[in-house]
């Protein structure tokens, strides 16, 4: 999945750790087994702790479409899809509390966890691509967006930018690895799991 925590798609350039879906505690025959592995930042990873979990009650990004699952705002929230099913969303809803990604370190400026706010950034600067590609679309151009994207991470913030540009979202699957083309229909929009459930 490249250098990016699996939760939050923030880029991990140090500070790697190994999340542990079921934690060692609770299933220490699991500790070195390679399917019970993500990559996750530490501020993911510690949130997660070590509660003993059921893996169906949440989404996880190597095993479901989580680009199904939530909706990333401007303001550097993220929520369950407002499309899901009732089900889906109470399981997209536990996923986002279960890693923290509902935290929000409003007025407080020395909070250690600053997710909301590198969103919110990354959100930002998307946002000043696509304008500066609307004024210059030319494939260098194109490639620069796709170099800065990556340097920073935050796939679903970039692919949610650039909703209306097929190509670019494209692009984005493409550079991105670990992303699964197939979870994606001609126009780069979300599929559904077979049988129509997330």
């Amino acid at each position: 999945m490249g250098e990016y925590c699996s939760f939050c798609e923030s880029r991990m350039n140090s500070s790697l750790a190994v999340e542990h879906m079921l934690p060692q505690k609770h299933h220490p025959a699991l500790e070195l087994d390679w399917s019970n592995f993500l990559l996750a930042c530490v501020n993911c990873n510690s949130t997660k702790g070590h509660d003993n979990i059921q893996l169906a009650d949440y989404f996880w990004p190597d095993r479901d479409n989580t680009a199904r699952a939530f909706v990333y705002a401007e303001d550097g929230v993220v929520a369950p899809d407002p499309a899901l099913g009732a089900k889906a969303q109470r399981r997209a809803e536990r996923t986002i509390r279960l890693t923290g990604l509902d935290k929000l370190p409003l007025n407080n400026p020395r909070a250690s966890d600053r997710r909301w706010q590198h969103r919110k950034e990354a959100w930002g600067r998307a946002e000043e691509a696509r304008d500066s590609l609307a004024a210059n679309d030319t494939p260098h151009m194109r490639k620069q967006v796709i170099r800065q994207a990556t340097a920073l991470g935050y796939w679903s913030i970039w692919m949610t930018v650039f909703a209306s540009d097929k190509h670019m979202r494209q692009e984005l699957i493409n550079a991105f690895k670990g992303t699964a083309p197939a979870c994606f229909d001609a126009a780069t929009q979300p599929l559904p799991r077979p049988g129509g459930a997330l």
